[in-house]
């Protein structure tokens, strides 16, 4: 069985804290990475980790900001988000891929894409209040 699943959304005010958490079972991914979905928008991708050499990539948006971990089982993702923002609201994607390569933690200039990600969780919301 191939499954992710986040958890950890809810309504936080801005400023706010929360820490999502992205569960992975069915096999050992390679690459993990979160997206965030608006309505009407793309998917941005605002983190990338590849667990072959730790690799990690984040979006400008968040930098700084956000901060990404794994279990020692690396079969859990989580992602720290700090100092939220109303802007930062968005139904959260965990993403996976059995295949590692150099874009999940260094992707090019475009940032980190979907189509990399074979596998996705259905995602979980985070609604930061002004």
């Amino acid at each position: 069985q191939v499954q992710l699943v986040e958890s950890g959304g809810g309504s936080v005010q801005a400023g706010g804290s929360l820490t999502l958490s992205c569960e992975a079972s069915g096999f050992r991914y390679a690459c993990m990475g979160w997206f965030r979905e608006v309505p009407g928008e793309g998917r941005e991708g605002i983190v990338g980790f590849y667990f072959g050499d730790k690799s990690t990539y984040y979006h400008d948006s968040v930098r700084g900001r956000f901060t990404v971990s794994q279990d020692k089982d690396k079969k859990t993702m989580y992602l720290q988000m700090n100092s939220l923002k109303p802007e930062d609201t968005a139904l959260y994607h965990c993403a996976a891929s059995a295949y590692g390569n150099s874009l999940c933690g260094n992707p090019g200039p475009k940032g980190l894409s979907p189509v990399i990600f074979p596998y996705w969780g259905q995602g979980t919301q985070v609604t930061v209040l002004s």
